[in-house]
């Protein structure tokens, strides 16, 4: 009969709890139970199938897939945003948005910001932008922003941009992400302005950045930071599916190292994964399998992408 009794004490701290919403101090006052009690006892509640919490997701919304994925590739967090169809422009649309509130909502007073360059995602994002509550401190640019002057003004934009809504003071990275030699490489590497942002890559507590496939975006194409067809060929032979900033990995989320990384002057992987927030801003059928390596390298904490994506990530 105890056990009876102690269901009945369970029922009532449950009906005052979740149907008359008093606080569980008010219910350990009303009862004369301690706090620590009332709330192993509303634990239990649900254990005991006396409590069951369901959540209709509002239309427009993904939580069971946000939740698919979370459990899948233990991201700290997913946010699928509603593309109407999975057209570029759309997904672009939906998940610009989407990052934009997701700054504007959780951005930390201080905060260091990291951005890579050439990323039509990350410049919906800004055009979607308002003001956070908090400011940033810096917004610090992850990939060499000068190439193609035509479109060169889209990656610094990019960063102005996202520092002035936040802000916060940009540090741009006034170099190649991709110099025509190593040797070109190791001249620009001597200068001082380069040095100061490489070095300030270890500070980044927030990094919002695209995820591409093999095959590059119109925009790293027009910008003049792009793999010659022989050296995008010779990374697929050796098994790269995707990149983060030119840098590429493997279906299993392996780094796949190149000669071409001796010309990169940007953010490197490992750096990435050391970063606390690190946010995979990417969507398209197109890149699931880069997205999806990208989540089991542990590059990415955090991913922002479509519900058409989303599904095909947990569905395969």
């Amino acid at each position: 009969m105890a056990r009876i009794h102690d269901l009945r004490l369970i029922g009532r701290i449950a009906q005052l709890y979740f149907i008359e919403k008093e606080t569980q101090s008010a219910i350990s006052r009303r009862l004369n139970i301690s706090q620590a009690t009332i709330s192993r006892l509303l634990k239990r509640a649900q254990e005991e199938d006396i409590v069951r919490i369901t959540i209709n997701a509002p239309r427009g919304t993904f939580l069971d897939l946000e939740s698919a994925l979370r459990d899948r590739y233990g991201l700290a967090d997913v946010i699928v945003a509603e593309a109407g169809e999975p057209s570029e422009d759309s997904v672009l649309t939906a998940i610009g948005a989407a990052t934009a509130h997701f700054l504007e909502t959780s951005l930390q007073e201080g905060e260091v910001i990291g951005l890579s360059s050439w990323s039509a995602s990350l410049l919906r994002v800004v055009d979607s932008l308002h003001p956070p509550k908090a400011s940033a401190s810096r917004v610090i640019q992850l990939l060499g922003g000068t190439g193609n002057p035509s479109v060169e003004k889209h990656a610094t934009h990019l960063t102005l941009r996202m520092a002035q809504i936040t802000g916060a003071r940009p540090q741009l990275l006034a170099a190649p992400g991709l110099t025509r030699s190593p040797e070109a490489r190791a001249v620009l590497m001597e200068d001082a302005f380069v040095r100061e942002t490489l070095t300030q890559f270890a500070d980044v507590t927030l990094a919002l950045v695209g995820i591409g496939a093999l095959e590059p975006s119109q925009m790293l194409s027009d910008s003049g930071n792009r793999l010659t067809p022989q050296e995008l060929r010779e990374l697929g032979e050796a098994g790269a599916i995707g990149d983060m900033g030119l840098r590429f990995f493997d279906r299993t989320g392996r780094q796949v190292r190149s000669s071409c990384d001796d010309r990169i002057i940007g953010i490197d992987l490992p750096q990435m994964a050391a970063i606390p927030r690190s946010v995979g801003v990417a969507g398209g059928l197109r890149k699931v399998e880069a997205i999806r390596a990208a989540m089991l390298g542990g590059f990415i904490t955090h991913l922002v992408t479509d519900n058409h994506t989303a599904q095909a990530l947990v569905s395969s």
